[in-house]
């Protein structure tokens, strides 16, 4: 399975209608923050594959609507609604049955499991920003789901969508861009194959895009880029720890 994962930046590469024959064996779409809408839809339109995304902490227009308890008014009409055509993951559980892929410890196909959480560290107060605290109650709410995971599929999830980065891993030490701790005790515990967020920006080109933490595979999805499951190859990827 080929997943085509994004965030953070219109890529032109990806903004055009070349992507169909570019990536025509794209199984998949992971959006991981700070994308306009209507971006996700040209990519949905043109691509027409099975895409989930999560918000980050900017491109926020839509966040109410799929979060209306931080509606300021209830009985607002919806004119400004932004569709995207793509499948809202933040902080859910997903069950992809539509996408289907062999895991190596299954005799069988299996779906591909995925678990989202927007957002970023509080840093301005701002919509979807997060203190320690508040993430880790986000997380938490997810575990029945997770631990169900387990006894169906024989593992908690495939993927863990984000927008932020977990602590000491990608991320910096200004307060907008500090990873969670929650994040990395959640790998720990869950053991995703991938991680992937967005968040920080790629300019620099001394910063990885791709490392290991304990044994998931953590990408940075920033611009575009293409992961493979079954994973392929390990043997060049920077192995991190705290």
């Amino acid at each position: 399975m080929k997943i085509l994962i994004v965030s953070d930046q219109v890529d032109p590469f990806i903004y055009n209608y070349a992507i169909k024959d570019l990536f025509s064996d794209i199984d998949c779409i992971l959006c991981a923050g700070d994308l306009p809408m209507d971006y996700i839809d040209f990519i949905v339109s043109t691509l027409n594959k099975p895409t989930y995304f999560i918000f980050g902490n900017h491109n926020l227009n839509a966040y109410k609507y799929y979060h209306p308890d931080v509606q300021k008014n209830p009985t607002e009409v919806w004119n400004d609604f932004e569709t995207c055509g793509a499948v809202y993951a933040g902080f859910k559980n997903i069950i992809a049955k539509d996408l289907k892929w062999n895991h190596p410890a299954r005799s069988k196909k299996t779906p591909l499991l995925i678990t989202g959480i927007s957002g970023s560290r509080d840093y301005i107060h701002g919509q979807c920003q997060f203190t320690e605290t508040q993430m880790k109650f986000k997380l938490f709410k997810l575990i029945p789901r997770l631990l169900l995971n387990k006894i169906i599929y024989g593992r908690y999830l495939d993927i863990f969508l984000t927008h932020a980065t977990p602590r000491h891993v990608h991320d910096h030490e200004d307060n907008c861009h500090k990873g969670f701790k929650c994040f990395n005790e959640f790998v720990k515990k869950f053991k995703p194959i991938y991680m992937v967020h967005g968040h920080i920006h790629l300019y620099d080109q001394s910063e990885p895009r791709i490392s290991v933490y304990e044994k998931t595979i953590v990408v940075n999805a920033f611009g575009h880029y293409v992961i493979d499951l079954p994973v392929t190859n390990l043997s060049e990827i920077q192995i991190v720890s705290e």
